[in-house]
């Protein structure tokens, strides 16, 4: 354990210092994650049951997306402990600081695994043969920063896995319109995670580490606005694949505004605006699925013959 002095309010107990630091490890204090995992989990599965998902499948989703998102968060920093210490906005993390050791990491992660087993275990088979995948695009994602240019591409693959099988869960099926507005969750989190990246571009190139935002260089900002345009078109025509109407693309004007002033903060491409536009964008997701829950909420009726 480091010998630096325990945060104010923190307990000098090791039990309780540990647990804090846990708690830190899965990023429970900085849930924007969880929202941006848990905003296209939440469209899919109000499309797929019609406005009235199935209780426990809800139930079981939801916990599943906090379980697997502090599970990719500590594997994450496992595979990065050696190269946060050098980065200043993640020096300060439990491993990179020495407040958590590698093995302690790796336990932790596997008892949020047989958290996440047991849960989809709840569920029917083909959501628990989706969650091998989802599973494997959690562990796979830390490493490829180091392999190829557009690691992003990786993250909205694992960040969007839980569309598919929020169907998968909801219906037995995963039609079309799911593998639609999963490629729509792709190009959304090409757009946060390269933002997150603007803001760490110069400690990236310093560790070697690759992104987008190295990858797009001075033509960043230009390529960001061209994919918030093809992120506006994809929840268009998933509106319309799902019979969507006025609540959802009343909703979808106020998304593309909101999207329009992370265009404006990222603008100047200063790391800390950079890094507000990233902390904004979870609002876009809300914003959408408010707009699905008004629609199927206040749909007209359908004549009775």
């Amino acid at each position: 354990m480091s010998s630096r002095p325990a945060r104010p309010g923190v307990t000098e107990h090791p039990l309780g210092a540990s647990l804090y630091h846990y708690a830190r490890l899965m990023r429970l204090d900085r849930p924007i994650g969880i929202w941006l995992l848990l905003w296209p989990m939440l469209w899919a599965l109000w499309i797929a049951g019609e406005g009235r998902p199935q209780a426990a499948v809800f139930s079981i989703m939801v916990i599943g997306v906090v379980v697997m998102r502090s599970a990719g968060c500590v594997i994450n920093d496992w595979a990065d402990r050696d190269l946060d210490p050098h980065v200043e906005r993640t020096r300060e993390r439990p491993l990179a600081a020495g407040q958590v050791s590698p093995q302690e990491a790796l336990v932790l992660f596997a008892a949020l695994s047989l958290v996440a087993v047991a849960l989809v275990l709840q569920l029917n088979r083909l959501t628990q043969l989706l969650a091998v995948g989802g599973a494997l695009l959690t562990v796979v994602y830390p490493f490829m920063k180091r392999f190829i240019s557009a690691p992003q591409l990786v993250l909205g693959a694992a960040f969007g896995w839980a569309v598919p099988m929020a169907f998968a869960a909801e219906t037995g099926a995963v039609p079309r319109l799911a593998w639609l507005l999963w490629l729509t969750v792709v190009i959304w989190a090409l757009i946060y995670d390269t933002m997150y990246a603007m803001a760490d571009r110069a400690d990236d190139l310093r560790v070697g580490v690759k992104s987008t935002a190295i990858l797009f260089g001075s033509a960043d900002v230009f390529i960001v606005s061209l994919l918030m345009i093809i992120l506006v078109l994809g929840l268009a025509l998933a509106g319309q694949l799902a019979g969507l109407g006025p609540w959802y693309y009343g909703a979808l004007l106020v998304a593309s505004l909101l999207l329009f002033k992370e265009r404006r903060l990222i603008a100047g491409r200063e790391p800390g605006a950079c890094f507000a536009a990233f902390l904004h964008s979870h609002w876009v997701g809300a914003v959408v699925f408010a707009g699905i829950v008004l629609d199927f909420t206040f749909r007209p009726l359908q004549a009775i013959p």
